[in-house]
C-alpha cells in the first residue's frame, strides 16, 4: 500500500470516529447536552446522564484530547515516571494496575515515562513540565532531598512520590514502613536463635535506606544481636554481584547467620550465594526478604516473607495526584503501609 493510501484510510479511520455530534444524533439530545452530561453536570438529570454515558461507551467515544487541551488547558494525562531498571519480579506491572484501576472510571489516561540510571533524573520531569504533557505526575525511588519534588513544588505541578522526602515541604505521598519491616525482620529472626545478622540494603541515596538501616541498627540493640557488614552491594546492584558477594561473605570464619533483604530479586541472588558457600538455608542461615508478588516460598519453601502490596501504592498515588488536582491539600494525601507478620511457609527438614 503506498503512502496516499496509507494516509487517505488514516483520514478515513478518524473521520469514522465517534463525535459529539455522533452521540447527539443517536440520544436526540443536543451537542451541548450531551456534552455536560458526559461531564457528570449537575443540571442534568440523573437519567439523561446514564443514558448518554451508556451510548457513548457502547459506541467507543473519546474525546478529541487535542481539543479538550486547546478548551480547558488540561491534557487529562497522568504520568507515571519510571527508572528503566527497576527491581523485577513485579513492582513495575503491580503499580501500574494500581493506578490503571483508579483512573479508569476518570477521564484521565495513563503515560509511562521512563528514564535510565545514566540519565538526570530531572530529566523527564523537566521535559512533562516545559511541554505541558501531563495534568499530574508520580514518582518513584524518592530521595531525602528530591529535586523533582522541589522542582514540581516551585511550579504548581501537582504530583506524588512514591516514598518520602525529608525536605520540609508537604506534598502527597505513599510509602511502606521500612523502618518497621526492618524491625519485626531482626525480631523475628533473634527468636530463631539468629545472632548474627546481615542486612542487604536499598540503594544509598534513596530515603528508605535510611528507614530500613535505622530500623535494622533499633532492632538489634533491642534484641541483642549484632551485625555482620555486608555494604559492599546493594538491591541495586547485578544479580551476579549479589550472589558473588555473599558467597565470599559467607566463606569467612565470622559470617552471618541470619539475613534481612529489602527485595525479592536481591534474594534469589542471596540464596545462590549461601548454597554456592556449601551452605544450607534454613539450617546454617534464614532470610526474611520483601516480596512483592506471592513467589519466593515457590522458589525456596524456608524463606521467611513481608509482603509489600505495589498494587496499592499505585491505587493510593493515583488517588493522591487526582486529589490534588482536584483542589484538596496536598497534606492531606499522604499514606503509609504498615508491613504485615513475617510469613512463615512450609520449610523443609535439615
Amino acid at each position: 500500500m503506498d503512502r496516499r493510501n496509507t494516509e487517505k484510510n488514516e483520514e478515513a479511520s478518524a473521520q469514522e470516529r465517534p463525535t459529539l455530534k455522533t452521540l447527539a444524533f443517536m440520544t436526540g439530545l443536543g451537542v451541548t447536552t450531551v456534552s455536560r452530561a458526559l461531564k457528570d453536570a449537575p443540571e442534568i438529570g440523573a437519567e439523561t446522564r446514564r443514558r448518554v454515558q451508556l451510548v457513548a461507551k457502547q459506541i467507543g467515544y473519546r474525546p478529541n484530547r487535542a481539543g479538550v487541551r486547546l478548551r480547558t488547558g488540561k491534557t487529562n494525562v497522568i504520568s507515571l515516571v519510571l527508572n528503566t531498571e527497576q527491581e523485577i519480579m513485579s513492582f513495575v506491572s503491580d503499580i501500574i494496575y494500581g493506578v490503571s484501576e483508579v483512573i479508569a472510571d476518570t477521564p484521565y489516561h495513563l503515560i509511562v515515562t521512563p528514564y535510565s540510571r545514566s540519565q538526570d533524573p530531572l530529566d523527564p520531569i523537566r521535559y512533562l513540565v516545559e511541554t505541558g504533557s501531563a495534568d499530574g505526575v508520580i514518582i518513584s525511588r524518592t530521595q531525602p532531598n528530591d529535586p523533582r519534588a522541589r522542582y514540581m513544588l516551585e511550579r504548581g505541578i501537582p504530583f506524588a512520590t512514591h516514598g518520602r522526602t525529608e525536605m520540609g515541604l508537604v506534598h502527597p505521598y505513599h510509602d511502606f514502613d521500612n523502618h518497621a519491616f526492618a524491625v519485626e525482620a531482626v525480631r523475628r529472626l533473634a527468636s530463631m536463635g539468629r545472632r548474627k545478622l546481615a542486612l542487604l540494603t536499598p540503594p544509598v541515596g534513596l530515603t528508605y535506606y535510611g528507614h530500613t538501616v535505622n530500623g535494622f541498627a533499633d532492632a538489634l540493640s533491642e534484641v541483642g544481636a549484632s551485625e555482620i557488614p555486608f555494604s559492599t552491594v546493594s538491591i541495586d546492584h547485578s544479580i551476579e554481584q549479589i550472589r558473588t558477594r555473599t558467597a565470599q561473605l559467607m566463606r569467612r570464619d565470622i559470617r552471618p547467620d541470619g539475613f534481612v533483604s529489602s527485595a525479592a530479586a536481591a534474594t534469589l541472588a542471596l540464596v545462590a550465594g549461601i548454597e554456592d558457600a556449601g551452605l544450607k538455608l534454613g539450617r546454617d542461615v534464614d532470610i526474611v526478604s520483601k516480596q512483592s508478588s506471592d513467589l519466593l516460598h515457590l522458589f525456596r519453601p524456608e524463606l521467611l516473607i513481608v509482603n509489600e502490596n505495589f498494587r496499592l501504592a499505585g491505587s493510593e498515588l493515583a488517588r493522591s495526584v487526582l486529589g490534588w488536582i482536584g483542589g484538596a491539600a496536598p497534606g492531606s494525601l499522604q499514606s503509609l503501609s504498615v508491613p504485615g507478620e513475617v510469613l512463615a511457609y512450609n520449610r523443609s527438614p535439615d
